[in-house]
């Protein structure tokens, strides 16, 4: 073996072994953030794994508590965990939080008339797209009413202005 195709082995191996140590690297801080959380029942454990995904962060928009790392997705966390410790079912600590943050961070707001939009407004926009669809069909001439004589008539029209 040339010395060349040695430098070039080598090269490589030290690339993969670098690309290697960079992902343990990145790997390792989001294994860290987890939080280790003892429970004193499996029952408790699901409630708060059900809650925690079932609630919204206000800040994220559309991500849950669970999967945010927002500063006041950390902090309905804790509270919630610290509800559930308490004993607080889960529509009790839904309710606890609606009042604190409003029913925005619940992913199923209720039909009010503040949040009728929500409800209405998909069913409205497929409405108005059927009926757009429906008046673009009606104004859309029909071929199968016309006899070979228009039919004849129509095409040289187009070529005549052509």
């Amino acid at each position: 073996m040339s010395s060349q195709t040695i430098t070039v082995s080598r090269f490589f191996k030290s690339l993969i072994a670098g690309f290697f140590v960079a992902m343990m690297l990145i790997a390792m801080p989001s294994h860290a953030l987890t939080d280790i959380i003892s429970f004193k029942s499996p029952e408790q454990e699901q409630l708060y794994r059900e809650l925690t995904a079932e609630l919204r962060c206000p800040k994220c928009q559309n991500q849950n508590i669970a999967d945010s790392n927002a500063v006041v997705a950390v902090d309905m966390r804790h509270k919630t965990l610290q509800l559930v410790e308490q004993g607080m079912d889960k529509s009790q600590v839904i309710d606890y939080m609606k009042t604190r943050y409003g029913d925005f961070v619940h992913y199923q707001p209720p039909f009010r008339f503040s949040t009728m939009w929500l409800w209405l407004l998909p069913m409205m926009l497929i409405l108005m797209l059927a009926l757009l669809m429906l008046k673009k069909q009606r104004q859309q001439p029909t071929v199968e009413n016309t006899d070979d004589a228009d039919l004849q008539a129509m095409i040289d029209a187009v070529r005549k202005k052509k």
